[in-house]
């Protein structure tokens, strides 16, 4: 007997014989260009803004390589900056829905930089808004952060409960997210704020002084250094793999009928590790990959300045509004990354670690192990 399509299923399939327009806002990032390479599998027209700041352009080449010139030519990109309100206005035109991706998302430079996390994160936030309300368009989902729930000491945490924020990239978050609460009524469209937790998966940058945790801790084993963990390792974070994250999105994006003027919503794995669970997770993923690692065990560092200290996201409002499922387990998430964490990290070459991750994918949605590669 074949088990119901998903609602997921079901809104890729209208989307490939209904094609809309999309603007992604830091296409060239993580998350965005995620976005935009499911957009253009499913036929849709995207328009994408990156002024370079943390963005990619190697992570537009991997897209390209991965969706083919034919696709590559829905693709409409502006590199430019969504502080300014006129690349907003330019950018907007025409648009059915906005992905607002586009932030600055590191905690250490939030409080290095407040004033340039804020004209980011709080006026690029207005200036798509108001950009977006302007133009008329059917509905923009933007990306808040778990990072909203400071020092609430509730879990898992739910949407209704947040907390005082610790770190100047938590207020602006919420600042979002309270401008969208005020202005959606009077927008003509609704807003959809998604609290990201952590998360991963490949093209993410493991690279820089802030670099997420999984693929920088990929990067020093496979290089055999130190790994040096904030805090006790007693810390935990919900991980969310960054197909979950699309789903998401393109939920949030095409839900209908739409009952709320604007409504947040966890996104998340729904599963809580510590981070010395995730360290020797990603170094039991290596062995099973026959990647030769040292069996080194971690340093500890001070505790990081506005970090909180437990993070573990409920999803129940997420999968009963919009039907959203997560896919991967941690595991899962690290296994079919690492191709291309190794890629990044010199390990490899890019385009077999693209094609190998995309394989993985599809073998872990068909409930199959992935591959094992080696490391030579």
């Amino acid at each position: 007997m074949s088990t119901p399509a998903t609602r997921y299923e079901q809104v890729k399939e209208t989307l490939r014989i209904s094609s809309r327009k999309w603007l992604i806002t830091g296409v060239g990032g993580f998350v965005g260009s995620h976005l935009l390479e499911t957009l253009l599998n499913l036929n849709q027209k995207v328009v994408g803004v990156d002024n370079w700041s943390t963005g990619r352009k190697q992570n537009l080449a991997r897209v390209h390589s991965a969706v083919g010139d034919s696709l590559w030519r829905r693709f409409t990109l502006h590199s430019g900056d969504i502080r300014s309100p006129a690349t907003c206005s330019k950018c907007v035109r025409r648009i059915d829905y906005v992905l607002h991706q586009a932030a600055i998302a590191s905690v250490p430079l939030s409080f290095r930089e407040p004033a340039l996390c804020n004209a980011v994160n709080v006026d690029g936030f207005l200036n798509i808004f108001l950009a977006a309300t302007d133009s008329k368009i059917r509905r923009i989902v933007y990306a808040s952060s778990s990072a909203v729930y400071g020092d609430s000491p509730e879990l898992p945490k739910r949407e209704e409960s947040v907390g005082s924020p610790l770190s100047p990239y938590a207020v602006t978050k919420r600042v979002n997210e309270l401008y969208a609460d005020v202005l959606a009524p009077l927008s003509g469209f609704a807003a959809i704020g998604l609290r990201y937790f952590n998360v991963f998966g490949p093209r993410q940058d493991p690279n820089g002084p802030y670099a997420a945790v999984i693929p920088q801790w990929v990067s020093s084993m496979l290089k055999n250094q130190k790994v040096t963990i904030n805090g006790d390792g007693k810390t935990t974070r919900d991980f969310c793999y960054i197909a979950d994250v699309v789903q998401a999105n393109l939920l949030a994006a095409t839900a209908d009928p739409f009952p709320f003027t604007h409504r947040i919503y966890n996104v998340a794995s729904g599963q809580e590790s510590s981070l010395d669970q995730l360290f020797y997770s990603i170094r039991e993923s290596l062995t099973e990959a026959e990647i030769e690692v040292q069996q080194s065990e971690p340093a500890y560092g001070p505790f990081r300045q506005g970090d909180i200290r437990h993070s573990h996201g409920d999803t129940s409002r997420i999968a009963l509004e919009l039907g959203y499922k997560p896919t991967r387990s941690l595991v899962e998430g690290i296994s079919e990354s690492l191709p291309c964490y190794q890629s990044i990290a010199g390990f490899g070459s890019g385009a077999s670690a693209e094609r190998a991750a995309s394989r993985t994918g599809r073998k872990a949605k068909n409930g199959r192990a992935p591959k094992r590669s080696r490391q030579r």
